[in-house]
């Protein structure tokens, strides 16, 4: 701090600390407000839920286990429905048990099939979107050039 020699120092100095200690003040309200924020229950799950979501060991185990439903739905349908007799039933029961343990015990193959799956819906839906955009085009220029 700079020595003070007049009453217009002291002056210029006083005011200096008083504009010092209201920008401490408006950073302190807004440090407070901030703190006061991020401690609200809802912004707490918030952040929670947005963590746990941005978590690729979560993404994974998701893919995994809706992969494994799946497989066990569909294969549930495919072999116990269409069986009528007991030993079919039963036949039927060990096969999806089967499937179940297979894809409890690989989970990166699962994991890869998912992927494969899920590329698979994704460009087949961009390319009907492309082919219907294509139409569009072609439609609209057919009908400028007539």
């Amino acid at each position: 701090m700079r020595k003070i020699h007049s009453e217009t120092d002291l002056k210029n100095a006083i005011a200096d600390l008083e504009n010092k200690q209201e920008e401490e003040g408006k950073m302190l309200k807004e440090d407070f407000h901030n703190a006061y924020e991020d401690v609200k229950p809802v912004k707490i799950i918030v952040n929670t839920l947005r963590d746990a979501f941005e978590s690729s060991e979560l993404k994974d185990q998701l893919l995994i286990t809706s992969v494994g439903l799946a497989a066990g739905y569909i294969s549930k349908k495919m072999f116990v429905r269409e069986s009528h007799g007991e030993v079919k039933k039963i036949i039927a029961a060990a096969l999806v048990f089967g499937i179940t343990n297979y894809i409890a015990k690989h989970p990166e193959e699962v994991k890869l099939a998912g992927r494969i799956a899920i590329n698979f819906i994704r460009n087949t839906f961009r390319s009907g979107k492309r082919q219907a955009h294509n139409d569009q085009t072609a439609s609209k220029l057919l009908t400028a050039e007539t």
